[in-house]
């Protein structure tokens, strides 16, 4: 039934055994499993087959041990085979550890491809080939026959041993590159298949930036140019307009273009591809902070610039950090405290440290409850702590409201 725990192919079955088996084997312990498991029944066979020398011994039991660490160091696979060879060079019995322990050390070689397969194959052969000519040398001794010579009838059995070694080397070294080049295939399709989906989620990303422009475009940009035709046309339809209102309309009609040309920047952002910044106008920063409050005067505001310290520059993100907190500081004035006097102070410390601080002698705000600082003041908070700095506002000690931002460099 769906839902029920272990219902799944993986925790049951011939699937989930054989992906369990699968992760035992890809760990780290199978080795040193294995390995013991080996030394273990040479043990054993010692018992039931007594080895002739101390070579055989040692030999088989090397063999098997240095398979405990062919995971963490595989070149240490051919003192395995060696090992194994040596011990059936030195006697005419073979021990199944010998044979189990050289074949996994073949196939751990061409498994973490410690020496190409070809290699590993004439190495093998001709180390076959060494332990059939010692063995063809001891037989008059073990037999009390004569050996017969090379191309008599019969001498080519001699070297049965050698193809039949031959055959099974070619056979673990087959295996282990076969193995290789399916994981090496099996990570290479993982990694396309990421590269793919990585692909399809930009393309989705960009198709979604062009679709958010084009929304921006079709509701914002419409309205705001309509604003700054309209406030350019009252100049010349309204009859009788005064000066001071003539010049109120203008920069009304300047302050919409110049919303229209920040709104263009991020519209030419969303449609980039990744998200690059486009070339089209630099951004502002502390210095373009007069024409800043020269814009905040002409509706009608009383502002004041007093700059402390000798100017530095400022990497650019920290000048449009601190210029956006202080374009949305008098933003907050306009719409709280209209009339209000403000002064911004700008404080280069000898601590680099930037010190700004806006104050007006307004009646004041709230920072908290709904619609009190609105998204103003945070993302005046999220602008700071951008940079590595914090703002504090709030009510000042005189009255009015206080904005402080400390911004590091």
């Amino acid at each position: 039934m769906p839902g029920v725990a272990g219902a799944g192919p993986s925790a049951g079955g011939p699937r989930g055994l054989v992906a369990r088996l699968r992760d035992w084997t890809a760990g780290s312990t199978y080795p040193v499993v294995t390995g013991l498991l080996l030394t273990a029944l040479a043990f054993l066979e010692f018992v039931a087959y007594p080895p002739d020398s101390l070579t055989i011994a040692l030999g088989v039991l090397v063999s098997a041990v240095c398979l405990v660490w062919r995971r963490s160091f595989p070149p240490l696979a051919v003192l395995a085979v060696a090992a194994g060879m040596t011990a059936f060079a030195a006697g005419q019995s073979l021990y199944l550890v010998t044979i189990v322990s050289g074949l996994v050390g073949l196939y751990t070689l061409a498994r973490h491809r410690v020496q190409r397969p070809w290699v590993l194959v004439l190495a093998g052969t001709l180390g076959a080939a060494a332990v059939n000519v010692v063995h063809i040398a001891s037989w008059p001794e073990v037999s009390g026959l004569p050996v017969p010579e090379i191309g008599a009838p019969g001498s080519l059995g001699l070297f049965a041993e050698t193809f039949v070694l031959a055959v099974v080397i070619v056979g673990a070294v087959s295996m282990g590159d076969a193995v290789r080049t399916r994981r090496e295939a099996r990570r290479e399709r993982v990694l396309s298949q990421a590269k793919v989906i990585a692909m399809e989620r930009r393309e989705a990303a960009a198709e979604e930036r062009t679709a958010i422009a084009r929304e921006l475009h079709d509701i914002v940009a419409h309205s705001v140019s309509m604003i700054a035709v309209q406030a350019e046309s009252a100049t010349y339809t309204t009859p009788g307009l005064s000066p001071e209102a003539r010049d109120g309309f203008q920069q009304i009609a300047g302050t919409a273009r110049a919303s229209m040309t920040e709104l263009r920047r991020l519209l030419g952002v969303l449609r980039t591809p990744g998200g690059e910044m486009p070339q089209i106008a630099p951004q502002p920063t502390l210095g373009h902070l007069p024409e800043l409050l020269d814009q905040h005067r002409a509706v009608g505001e009383d502002a004041v610039l007093r700059v402390t310290g000798e100017r530095v520059v400022l990497p650019a993100g920290w000048e449009l950090s601190a210029y956006r907190i202080v374009q949305e500081a008098l933003t907050n004035v306009r719409k709280h405290a209209s009339g209000a006097r403000t002064l911004v102070e700008v404080d280069y410390g000898t601590d680099r440290r930037l010190l700004l601080r806006i104050t007006d002698d307004g009646p004041g705000y709230a920072v908290d409850g709904p619609g009190a600082g609105g998204h103003g003041l945070t993302g005046m908070r999220e602008r700071a702590a951008l940079v590595g700095g914090s703002l504090t506002a709030g009510a000042g000690p005189d009255g009015g409201f206080v904005v402080v931002a400390e911004l590091p460099w």
